[in-house]
Parts: C-alpha cells; structure tokens; sequence
C-alpha cells in the first residue's frame, strides 16, 4: 500500500472508486494490514521543520558580532600578550552565555511539545469489524474513522455517511461558521476547499451531528502538512535586538581599533616604549574597552523575562522575541477566542412579552426555556461537560444555571421523534410524549423562519390568536437583537392529542404558538476591555481581525473600546478589502481598526501594510493558514489551546490561554526587559568609557596604566555582577504611559547616548583626579612606591565609582530618591559582594602581586571613596539640570 496520493480529487469520486483506490472496504482494516501500512508510511503526525540539535544550538550562540569579537579579544590576549588568565576569563564568560541561551530555548521547545502533547486527540477507529479507540497518530490510509460532535478531524477524510454533519474548519479556510456536510459526490472540479463538503481535514473540529469517512491522507499527506512543509522551509528573520547588538558591536568594535591604533601611533612615536610594548597597551586598552559580560547579561536579562512572562501564561520561543515586544506598535487580534470567550452565552431573552437581561431571574417551567433545551442535541457527558454545537450547548448551559435540567425534563418526557435542523428550513423540532398521554411539540429556528408558521401567542396564560401587532412587535425585538450583533433564535410550540404518524415539516411545523426569543452572542473576555485600554494608553493600536460578519465585528469591537460605538468607517470587510490594490490599502490602512468576514490569507496583506509605516506588528493566529502571517509579523503570537500546531511551530510566543490580555501582560514586559537592558548597556559603556579614557590619557602622558588583570577584574566584578542586577529591576511607574519607542529606535535612543558620554568622562576624570592625588600627596618616599599607590588608588577608584555609578542609572533622568533606591535586593546583594571582592583583591595579604596593588592608608581609601560620592552627587544635579530644561 503507497501512501495517498496529494494531488487525488477524491470529492469528485464517489465512495466506491475512493475504497477501492485506498485499498479498504466499509469494515475497515484488519489490525495487521493497519499496522503494515504505518510502518511503510509513518505516524500521522506533521513532520516539524529539521529541529537543531543541542550542539547546533550552543554553535549557534557564537554567531554573534559581539561573541566573535571576544573570542578574537580572548586570542590576542593569551597568544600574543600571554595574559592566559584574561583569556580565560573572556571565555568563560562566552561559554556561560552560550550555555544560558540553549537552556532557555530547549525550556521553550519543551514548554511547546507539552502544549502538543495536551492537543494530540484519539480516534475511533473500524478495525477488525469492531470500533476502537486509537491514538490519532496511528491512523492510516484506508482506515473507517466514526466522528461525533466534540471530536477533532483525525486525517484527511472522504466522508461515506453523514447525518447532520457540521464541522467547523477556520483553522485551514479562515470560515468562522461550522460548513455543512455530505457525503454526496461533487461533479466539479478545481473546488475551494471550503466547498468541498464530502472531505473532512485534519485539525478541523465536529460540531455537530454524526458521520463516518475513510482516511486517504495522513500527516504530511494531508491538506495540513502541506502549508506545514513549507513553513518548514522558510527562512528565520531577526529581531530589532538581534539587529542593535550588531550593530553596537560593529560600532564599538571600529571605535576601539581607531582609539587603540593612535594610542600605539602616539606612545611607539613618543619613544618610551617599544613597538611590542605599546602592543601590549593597546590590547589593554582593546579588553578594558570590550563590554566583556554584555552577551552573558542580555541573555540572562530575557530569559529571567521569559520565566516571568511564562508564569503569566505567554511562552516565548525565542529569547530576541522578549524585547520586541516591548517595541510593539500594532497588535492584530482575532476576535473570537482571543478578545472573546470562544463561547456561546445567552445574552437576552425575550419572554411573556417582556425583555430581559440573561442573568434576570426566569422560572424552570418557563416555556421558552423548555423548547430551547429540549429541542437540542446537545451531549451531556459523566462530568458534566456540554458537547455539540456552541449555540445549543450555550441554551442548555442557560437551562443549567436557571436551575433547569434537560436530562430531568426529558427523563419526565421523552423524546419519541425528531425533525433535524436543516439549511432550507433554518428549524428544528423534537417531539416529546407528556405525562398524560399528549405530545409536546418544541421547535426552534431562525426567527423569519418560524414566525411564518406561527399562528398563536401565550398572553398571561391564555393562548389566542397572533395579531399583525403582537408580531411586529416580536420582530422590532429581534431586529434591536440583531442590531446588538446578538444571534437571535425564537422558539414555539404546540400540543397534539396524538403521535404524528409522519413526521414532516408539514406535519409538525405549522400552526404553532409562539413562546419567546434568545439572544446569543459570543461575549467579549472580562479583563479584555481593560486590556485594550491599557494598551491604548501605552500607545498601542489594537486591531480585531475575524472572519465574522461586519455587525458582529462592528459591535464586539464598540463594546471592548477599540473603536467607538457605531463607527463603521473604521471597519472593513474582506470583500472590500479585496477590491483594494496594494498601494490604495497601504495608504489608507490607519483608517480601519476592525478587519471583517476576513480570510487567514488576508492578514499578510495587513502586516505588511503597517510594517511600511515603519510599525512593529505583532499579530495572533491559530490556523495552519495563519502561519504565514505569523512569519511575516515582527511577533507572531499563536493560541496554546485552540492553535494548531503549524501555527505554534510558526510563532515567536504561544499564549497558553488564548487570551487577549496577556498579549499586553507581555508587553509590559518586554517595555521592562528592553529599558533593564539599557540601563545595563548604560552602564557598562559608560563605565567601559571610562576605563579607556583613563588607560588613553595615561598613556598620553607617559604614566604608569592599569594592568589588563586589573581591567578585567574590574570588568567581570564591579562591571558584570551590578549589570546583571540592573536586569531586574522592578518596572519603572508609567512605562505603560510611554509611547512605543518605535522600529528605528536602538539602545541608545532617549538621552542613554550622552549620559553615556558625559558619565564616562566624568568617571575617567575622577579617576585620574585621584591618581594625581596620590602622585603629588604620597604617603611613601620612593617613585616607585608612590607610583604603585596612585595606581592601586586609580583601580580602587575606577571599581568604586562605577557602583555608586550603577545608582544612578536605576533611572535614565528620574533623581536616585524618588525611584525606591533599595527595593532590588538582588541589585543591593549585587553591589556588596561586588565591593568586597574588589576590597579583597587590596586588603587581603597575597592577592597584591596578583593583581599588582598595594595596600592603601585610611587617607589613601578617603580619597576614593569621596570621588565615589562625588559620581553620585554631580550625575544627580546634571538630571536636575535635565529635568528643569524640559529634557528628561
């Protein structure tokens, strides 16, 4: 048996000609051909893209410009300076870095096979002339698969039987309304997918009724694994923080070169030194230059914000995916699921004459509340759990919380007959035999539909004749109804004396009285108005995308804020979308905030519209159709429940609830992550500034310079240990109150690039302040004695200044006293242990000659410690300056 073939038209072959082709028969398979065909052909399951290995991925992490300039650093500093100790500092700090990024990505990876795990569902199988219950991943071509309401399409299947089938597909066609089945054979060719009513598709769920159909395609087979082979060959993109931390180290890398190659012009001219020598001081300057630690802090930096994020239900694939989001400037939503409860509820119901609201108190024998939950094929499991149509299963969860129970209802009065739902009719009817002999009719339908066969109203108890005003009337309601984006069904009924002997339209479904209206609606999630509030106010443009009707999209949107209440020029349909060239969308895509009766294949066309204005678009999906767009999206965010798994395998966060809000929880984060980063950059290039402009002048002056253990010492302690802490700084009040920082934007946007010009310049004067100091007052007789004091306070200096210096850029322009100087105990614990280990390698006999200090007199520590201060106070009064001067 050969796998089915792709390119098969089975929905224009009727049943015979399809088993005969699969090789099968209305039995089913016997167990041992079944299991035959699985091992010549594979798992029904979707082949993911070639996953990297754990090698691959740790490789991977040393792709980096940054990474590759240390590792070069690491090079020149143990071959050609044969200072094998900072070499082997740097690559330490390379090693944990890239040890950090594959455990947080294997952490996602598995946080994703969990979430498919949950979704991989069973089916039942006709095998050996017995059903059986299978793992869906062992279905074959040729299998006879039963379906039922609640189940989720196994395969691709040709349906053989079906009886009131409906199945919903809008994760593969984008159609949000359930498509009606049937086994009947199509005589077209070239069909629509969603036309293809005799076909059942892998991942599409039954809502209602019954049918049986034989497998002829299975994972990559299937209509599914098609889209997801090419997903699986598209190219990554990067992200803007991937971009900026190239492009830093690009820049830092060519200033660097520059500074060092006049300081080796200058000093080998100068003639105090050898060409060698001077080598060896510019290699200096390059390590005390390099942001050793900066790849290992921004690393650890998103994946403490991933682990956060996780906790709130937003699992991130890709650790870059953390700080775009917090650059954010559209999030394109669905509507159903997502913005709203993916739940049909009763919102209004429309009873003895009066209106009501859902929650309004409504008596067990009210007969409107009997037909709608009796005239339902809503499944009732053990546990409670509702199973059918979303519509009935809302009527009968209504009769649940009015303390009406159907399965008490129909235990008292059965049902003897039923008359299905049907497209043409848009009724249904079940007929129910009374305790005394007669038999209740209940019919529910569309509301046009059923006031045709309705001839009688219930008025206080008593039932007469319909008048032509009592009718208008009912349809004024249903209309207001309809107005709201409610879905409105009306219900009636009658009374026979006897069992109808036929049970037909005609019979059963005329001079019927009338009993009441529900209106339904799928209601927006509670915390989502909130959601879309708060993103407004950060500057956030939320957009609704849905493939429901424009009224629907119309009133959900209103009722959540993302429009206001009846504006229609802010929402277009799909149609009109399509009469729009590129250039005309492209122009007028502002215009609209709500995207209706819209297809998957649609919404690349609307990312693509925002990102030309230079927009950072994060878009939701939960289709296989949606995949494309979640690639071309600067964040694609798929749904951990409902989603399938192309459209996982294609996002950059799933949301493990599907929920609108947490798109927002996330970017709130990602804003924290990418403001702790450039604290942390701040604070590393300014202190790195420093360091280089103490070594350059030094230098220039013909004076002793810092030793490259010392740089390094200072780099990895007093550097890293605080920077890493700035990372997790609690959120800044009213970060949520900004505007999005934009797709151009870098780390050193909002005033970071001159307060790390002015802070470095001010630490490297401090410095050499203080190495004067010690020169022109020693406290030891001898040049070199007072040489190795002023160099050993220039280093106590340069360590101790830089974390005071990390105070000060707990805020770019807000004053140290007013931001909660201590509330990070991690940053408190950070600057303690920092300051120790560099007091150690001073005050503690038998680190000196390691790191070529001495030990220094109470006058001599006085003197570093007031330039430690003095950092604190002048930034402090140059961000009053700021703030008075409008600039901060």
């Amino acid at each position: 048996m050969q796998k089915a073939d792709k390119g098969e038209t089975y929905y224009n072959q009727d049943a015979a000609t399809v088993l005969k082709h699969v090789q099968s028969q209305t039995e089913g398979l016997s167990n041992d051909e079944a299991q035959k065909r699985l091992e010549q052909n594979g798992k029904n399951a979707l082949a993911e893209g070639k996953r990297k290995t754990k090698l691959q991925r740790f490789l991977d992490q040393f792709k980096d410009f940054m990474i590759i300039v240390l590792l070069v650093a690491a090079l020149i500093s143990g071959i050609v300076a044969r200072e094998w100790a900072d070499a082997a500092i740097i690559l330490a700090v390379v090693l944990i870095n890239a040890i950090m990024g594959v455990i947080q990505e294997s952490k996602a990876e598995e946080a994703i096979d969990a979430l498919k795990e949950m979704a991989t569902p069973e089916a039942h199988v006709r095998r050996n002339g017995s059903v059986q219950t299978i793992s869906s991943e062992d279905l074959v071509v040729g299998d006879i698969v039963r379906l039922e309401a609640g189940d989720v399409v196994p395969a691709d299947m040709r349906l053989l039987e079906t009886a009131s089938l409906k199945i919903e597909e809008s994760a593969l066609t984008g159609e949000s309304v359930p498509v009606e089945k049937d086994a009947g054979t199509i005589d077209e060719t070239d069909v629509a997918l969603g036309d293809r009513t005799n076909m059942a598709f892998m991942n599409s769920n039954v809502t209602y009724g019954r049918a049986t159909g034989v497998v002829v395609g299975t994972g990559m087979q299937t209509q599914v694994g098609q889209i997801a082979g090419m997903l699986n060959s598209a190219e990554e993109t990067t992200t803007p923080l991937q971009d900026n931390l190239n492009s830093l180290g690009k820049t830092l890398t060519i200033l660097i070169l520059v500074i060092a190659a006049i300081m080796f012009v200058v000093g080998f001219l100068r003639g105090d030194a050898s060409w060698i020598d001077m080598l060896l001081v510019s290699i200096s300057l390059a390590v005390a230059a390099i942001p050793e630690g900066l790849p290992a802090i921004v690393t650890i930096i998103l994946a403490l914000g991933t682990q956060k994020m996780a906790k709130r239900n937003a699992l991130v694939r890709k650790l870059p995916a953390v700080e775009t989001l917090g650059s954010t400037d559209i999030i394109a939503s669905d509507k159903t699921g997502t913005l709203t409860m993916n739940q049909m509820t009763v919102e209004k119901i429309y009873t003895h004459g009066q209106l009501q609201a859902a929650k309004a108190e409504i008596a067990p024998e009210d007969l409107t509340l009997r037909i709608m939950t009796m005239a339902n094929d809503t499944q009732i499991q053990e546990d409670g759990k509702l199973v059918g149509d979303p519509t009935e299963t809302a009527l009968v969860q209504y009769g649940f919380d009015h303390d009406f129970d159907v399965r008490d209802a129909v235990a008292a009065e059965p049902r003897v007959a039923e008359l299905p739902f049907d497209s043409d009719r848009k009724l249904m009817s079940t007929v129910h035999q009374l305790k005394d002999g007669r038999f209740f009719v209940a019919v529910k339908g569309a509301p046009d539909q059923l006031l045709k066969r309705v001839t009688k109203v219930e008025v206080d108890g008593q039932v007469q004749t319909m008048t032509s005003d009592q009718a208008n009337d009912i349809l004024d309601v249903n209309n207001n109804l309809a107005k709201d984006a409610l879905r409105v069904l009306a219900m009636a009924y009658k009374i026979l004396e006897h069992k109808p002997t036929e049970i037909t339209s005609e019979n059963l479904e005329n001079d019927l009285i009338f009993a009441g209206l529900v209106g339904m609606i799928d209601p927006e999630r509670p915390e989502a108005k909130a959601a879309v509030e708060k993103a407004k106010s950060a500057g956030i443009r939320p957009i609704m995308i849905t493939g429901d009707h424009q009224v629907t999209a119309e009133a959900i949107a209103g009722r959540l804020g993302i429009i206001e209440p009846g504006d229609d020029a802010a929402v277009i349909t799909g149609a009109q979308l399509d009469e729009m060239d590129g250039q005309t969308f492209d122009q007028n895509v502002e215009k609209y905030s709500v995207y209706a009766r819209v297809s998957p294949e649609h919404k690349v066309r609307i990312v693509k519209a925002w990102q030309s204005k230079q927009k950072v678009v994060a878009m939701t999906g939960d289709g296989v159709n949606d995949a494309p767009a979640l690639k071309s999206a600067d964040i694609g965010v798929g749904m951990g429940i409902t989603g399938t798994e192309v459209s996982k395998g294609a996002s950059d966060m799933v949301l493990a609830d599907d929920n609108f809000a947490t798109i927002v929880v996330a970017v709130e984060e990602g804003r924290k992550v990418f403001a702790n980063i450039q604290k942390s950059i701040q604070y590393l290039l300014s202190a790195n500034l420093g360091e280089v402009l103490t070594l350059f002048l030094m230098t220039l002056m013909g004076w002793d310079i810092l030793k490259p253990v010392q740089l390094l010492w200072i780099n990895l302690v007093t550097d890293t240990f605080p920077a890493i802490a700035l990372g997790v700084e609690p959120t800044e009040p009213g970060i949520m109150d900004r505007k999005p920082r934009g797709r151009n934007s870098n780390f050193f946007s909002g005033g970071v690039a001159s307060s790390v010009l002015y802070q470095g310049i001010l630490e490297g004067v401090l410095t050499l302040g203080v190495y004067l100091w010690g020169i022109n007052f020693p406290l030891h007789s001898g040049a070199e004695a007072v040489h190795a004091d002023a160099l050993t306070m220039a280093y106590a200096t340069l360590g101790l200044i830089q974390l005071f210096h990390a105070f000060n850029v707990k805020s770019i322009h807000q004053s140290l006293f007013t931001i909660h100087p201590f509330a990070n105990k991690a940053f408190n614990w950070a600057i303690l242990a920092s300051f120790v280990l560099l007091g150690v390698t001073i005050a503690v006999p038998g680190f000196n000659s390691l790191f070529h200090v001495t030990h220094l007199a109470l006058s001599q520590w006085s003197a570093v410690l007031i330039a430690g201060i003095a950092m604190l106070v002048i930034v402090e009064i140059v961000k009053f300056v700021q703030r008075k001067m409008g600039k901060a």
